[in-house]
């Protein structure tokens, strides 16, 4: 476990913001990152996780918390068979990406269609990240956690999770659980052996493929679409590339009730939600409202000119200035039809 100088938290994120925190520590191992925790409850520091700080908005200036960098790694792949299915065990530091390209080398079916987002995989359960027609919770098995509260190691099955779109219990814990009881140290993944993706939910992925919504298509074909796709939108990580300068996604898509659906304009895209509820599209909304790509330039702070989600820092903005940003698209998303969009990335020392 190393102490480094408590360099600004812009160098630790992707959008390239964030003032210093009174303290970093980097966690190399599971005891490091055990034992940095255990001592900053101990001392009574407020503890802020940072992995590959791709889902981060931290505010300008000196920041009252002690980072904790989480760069644990290492995947377990244990002998599997088709019946039971592979249940790989990957540490919490561990990049995301190249995991997906790992399950995809050894021909482990699941998580395909997740190809290029940053950051570590002990992030993902948090929100369930999740994009072309999967998720994370597909295919989580178990998380083992530290658990904060009562002081040691404790397992959390899937269903224990409290998975749901674009969050979880570590996320959004239950009343009477305090926020980051859990420190995620490891997840462990079910995936089907096979070179054969799950089945193909998103129409423009299965568009690309050639394939029918809800066929099955080769892994690596899969992950190459999925890549050529992402990076057609600004979302896979090149720093020659301001448009990837940003948290991904900074506003979910909106999951409303039948007469907040029926309100919605008549080209408004609609998309069943499983429980009586209907999900629009923030995309959709944004640009609708105005917002076109590229909104806000020559400015440092921007629209994406890739994707009318993703507010991007075009070099020198502050956390101020991305702020700005997300209050004005969100107040003219309300303004034009009374949908309030909620941010995606976890906001540290400030709100909007």
């Amino acid at each position: 476990m190393t102490t480094p100088p408590a360099t600004p938290l812009a160098d630790l994120t992707t959008l390239g913001v964030g003032g210093p925190p009174q303290r970093t520590v980097v966690a190399e191992t599971e005891a490091e990152l055990v034992g940095a925790v255990r001592a900053v409850d101990a001392a009574g520091e407020r503890l802020l996780l940072v992995g590959g700080g791709s889902n981060l908005l931290v505010s300008d200036g000196p920041q009252p918390v002690t980072a904790v960098v989480v760069r644990t790694r290492g995947v377990d792949v244990p002998a599997h068979d088709a019946c039971g299915g592979a249940m790989v065990t990957v540490a919490a530091g561990h990049d995301w990406d190249e995991l997906v390209a790992l399950t995809c080398d050894r021909e482990l079916s699941g998580m395909e269609a997740l190809s290029g987002i940053p950051g570590s995989t002990g992030a993902t359960p948090i929100q369930n990240v999740g994009a072309y027609g999967q998720e994370v919770a597909d295919t989580v098995a178990s998380v083992r956690t530290w658990d904060r509260s009562e002081g040691r190691v404790r397992t959390l099955f899937s269903a224990d999770c409290g998975f749901g779109y674009r969050t979880s219990r570590f996320k959004a814990p239950p009343a009477g659980e305090s926020p980051g009881r859990f420190v995620i140290l490891d997840v462990t993944f079910q995936l089907r052996p096979s070179p054969w993706s799950a089945p193909v939910r998103y129409p423009e992925l299965a568009r690309r493929l050639g394939v029918a919504p809800g066929a099955r298509a080769p892994l690596a074909a899969v992950r190459e679409e999925v890549l050529v796709l992402r990076a057609g939108k600004g979302m896979v990580l090149d720093p020659s590339d301001r448009d990837t300068a940003s948290a991904g996604s900074f506003f979910t898509n909106p999951v409303l009730d039948a007469a907040s659906a029926a309100a919605l304009p008549e080209d408004a895209p609609r998309y069943d939600a499983g429980d009586g509820r209907v999900k629009t599209s923030a995309a959709w909304l944004v640009e609708h409202a105005g917002f076109t790509r590229g909104h806000g330039l020559p400015g440092p702070a921007a629209v994406s000119t890739k994707h009318s989600l993703a507010l991007t820092n075009r070099g020198g903005a502050s956390a101020q200035d991305l702020l700005e940003l997300a209050r004005e698209v969100r107040r003219g998303v309300q303004e034009a039809f009374g949908i309030t969009l909620e941010p995606e990335p976890n906001l540290v020392g400030c709100d909007l």
